[in-house]
């Protein structure tokens, strides 16, 4: 069961659901205007959201920012009557879903061509079921590299990132509130063919992100986390991008520097990270 959970006097979330994939909806609550981060991955999505909102006597928002292009953050945005804003990469990314089609066919079709991933095939199915009225719409105003909004009393930093989860992710940075929302960009790709991080990538994104003077961090699909769990996360993403890169995606020399580094036995997701570091590698190699 998703919840509106308050992480400031000026921001709440509603909680992720997994087994569709509907990620984090936010809201940033200003004097004058309310900022909704991303627009969930259904209109039932997002309506449910806006009632949530409603319900408990938090200011509706009359602006929407979509952090990147995949389905499950933009297919809610033809319920949603109000400004929306994106990247100029998202806003063309978009573009391209306009023609396709959501049958089961359809997207089995794009699976096989490798247009689409089963997981996000699935999801889409379970978040629909039979009745697939699905609308893309594009969003009204488009940035290249960074937007400032002021919503009267605090302000919201949209900045572009990249990342190997999708080269078009922005982040939204709530300065006042020092909450940092980073969507799905410290993510991993999950569309090729093994899902990978390169080296490089990661290292800008992490570069990029460390400007931001930032308390709390919100990931789009888990939940907000302090700055010292943050920077747990990206101390294992610069550790094993640089030991990638020393030992040249050898997976077993990789591990054992690590273990020596910890003076420990690597956990399930220090193990994953590094596979998918290493898939990095030989895609670029």
């Amino acid at each position: 069961m998703q919840t509106l959970e308050k992480i400031s006097d000026r921001c709440w979330y509603q909680t992720p659901v997994s087994e569709t994939d509907r990620p984090i909806l936010g809201v940033v609550v200003g004097d004058n205007r309310s900022l909704m981060i991303d627009a969930g991955n259904s209109e039932a999505h997002a309506n449910c959201f806006l009632k949530e909102l409603k319900e408990q006597g938090i200011p509706l928002p009359s602006i929407v920012v979509l952090t990147h292009w995949h389905w499950d953050h933009i297919f809610g945005l033809s319920a949603l009557n109000m400004l929306s804003v994106a990247s100029i990469q998202t806003k063309a990314k978009i573009k391209n879903l306009v023609s396709y089609e959501w049958t089961d066919s359809a997207l089995e079709e794009r699976v096989k061509s490798g247009l689409e991933i089963e997981f996000c095939a699935n999801a889409i199915k379970k978040e629909f079921g039979s009745e697939r009225n699905i609308i893309i719409s594009l969003p009204d105003l488009a940035f290249e590299q960074r937007m400032e909004l002021d919503l009267g009393g605090v302000s919201c930093l949209l900045q572009h990132v990249g990342g190997n989860h999708s080269p078009d992710s922005i982040i939204v940075y709530i300065k006042e509130e020092k909450i940092l929302f980073l969507g799905d960009s410290i993510y991993a790709d999950i569309y090729s063919n093994k899902r990978n991080y390169t080296t490089q990538s990661t290292i800008q994104l992490l570069d990029t992100i460390d400007q931001f003077d930032a308390e709390i961090y919100v990931l789009s699909h888990w939940k907000p986390i302090s700055k010292d769990e943050y920077q747990k996360e990206a101390i294992l993403l610069r550790t094993v991008a640089t030991l990638t890169e020393q030992y040249e995606g050898r997976f077993e020399d990789i591990k054992k520097s690590y273990q020596l580094k910890l003076k420990r036995e690597l956990n399930e997701e220090e193990l994953e990270t590094i596979g998918y570091f290493v898939n990095g590698f030989e895609i670029n190699n």
